[in-house]
């Protein structure tokens, strides 16, 4: 018998008490040490992009295996319990407006590593990317209020952020990981961990490229003739073309829907900024700063509009099951990835010189999370 189910991450208010993050940091950093030891800080990286191993190492650190605040807490206590000169990792950002101190922090970071002034120029590029691509260019309703940019002394990153949506009250993790980043407009996640919608405009994926290639050059056209475009686009004569920028007017999910209909908030200096600055690719267009969720969509809608080019709809959400289900839907279970997730987890743990009593009950958290029942 398996135990699957989804991950919906309820937004969960309030925060974790400080006799528990102390005890969180404790075991944490004994966790990291031995994997650090064991398998260097690029492996521990890995693993912390891994959603399903990051999702266990919560649990085993005492905390709800399915919660929002899982990805804000853990984060937090890694923060607090890793550092440049002993762990060789730097973690930067973090929940709300400390998201905002994360260039200050990577700086800091290139500091204590001794980076130069390109490189950490190029880090803070890379987290400011990977948060616009994941607030703007994929626009499923997730507005994002974490974001934890994570460096080894070897320049090697990783990123682990999250959004919430006022619709439904969940919310959306998103991880990133350096050595899989090929481009950063075209599927760049390592995974995002969440409930799939049935509609999200998703600028990032392998079947927009042309809607890309379309929204560049129409991001090149002087403001008055694409203002004038935009606006033709509301015009009845245009509303059959519509349909998917507009919710169903029956649909159950139109109010979570609504948020891809028309934009009517495009910033015009915006735009007149893009013209002046002439993008040569759609990564360089989603890099000018104002650059938002209403440009994005805008560019999009008359590209199909215009040149007949149409975006991805399709959801990009990666994992939704813990390694997959018993009757193979999304996919089939993956027991080789569960059971050396849950092996490394079990052995950090019986290795971490903690007492008894924390490391018998993390045990127990760790086989609760386990999806199979071997008992059975």
């Amino acid at each position: 018998m398996y135990r699957t189910g989804v991950a919906n991450l309820p937004l969960h208010g309030g925060k974790a008490p400080s006799w528990l993050t102390v005890r969180m940091r404790g075991l944490a950093k004994e966790i990291a040490n031995i994997m650090i030891e064991e398998h260097g800080t690029t492996a521990f990286l890995e693993r912390l992009s891994d959603p399903y191993w990051f999702q266990a190492f919560g649990c085993v650190l005492a905390y709800d295996w399915h919660s929002s605040g899982v990805t804000t807490v853990v984060t937090g206590i890694l923060k607090t319990a890793l550092t440049p000169e002993e762990h060789g990792i730097a973690v930067c950002g973090g929940k709300g407006k400390t998201s905002k101190k994360t260039p200050s922090d990577i700086e800091e970071a290139g500091r204590k590593f001794g980076f130069s002034e390109e490189t950490v120029h190029k880090l803070t590029y890379n987290s400011k990317m990977a948060a616009k691509v994941d607030n703007t260019a994929i626009q499923a309703g997730y507005q994002l209020y974490h974001h934890a940019f994570l460096v080894t002394s070897d320049e090697k990153w990783a990123v682990i952020q999250q959004g919430m949506s006022d619709q439904d009250n969940s919310a959306r993790r998103y991880h990133w990981l350096s050595e899989n980043v090929a481009d950063f407009v075209v599927e760049p996640e390592n995974a995002i961990v969440g409930v799939k919608q049935k509609t999200a405009l998703n600028m990032v994926a392998k079947a927009s490229e042309a809607s890309r290639r379309a929204s560049v050059d129409l991001s090149k056209e002087p403001t008055r003739k694409l203002m004038n475009l935009i606006e033709a686009a509301n015009k009845p004569l245009n509303q059959a073309s519509l349909q998917n920028w507009l919710p169903p007017v029956d649909d159950p999910w139109q109010q979570t829907l609504s948020r891809l209909s028309m934009p009517r908030n495009i910033s015009w200096d915006t735009l007149s900024h893009i013209y002046e600055f002439q993008p040569r690719n759609y990564e360089e267009l989603l890099s000018v700063r104002g650059v938002g969720p209403a440009t994005v969509r805008g560019l999009a809608l008359v590209a199909e509009l215009i040149y007949g080019e149409k975006p991805s709809w399709d959801d990009p959400v990666k994992f939704s099951f813990a390694y997959g289900g018993k009757d193979g839907v999304p996919y089939p279970v993956d027991r080789k990835a569960m059971d050396e997730s849950i092996q490394i987890l079990k052995e950090s743990v019986q290795q971490a010189k903690i007492g008894d009593t924390e490391k018998l009950p993390s045990l127990q958290r760790l086989r609760r999370f386990v999806p199979e029942d071997r008992t059975a």
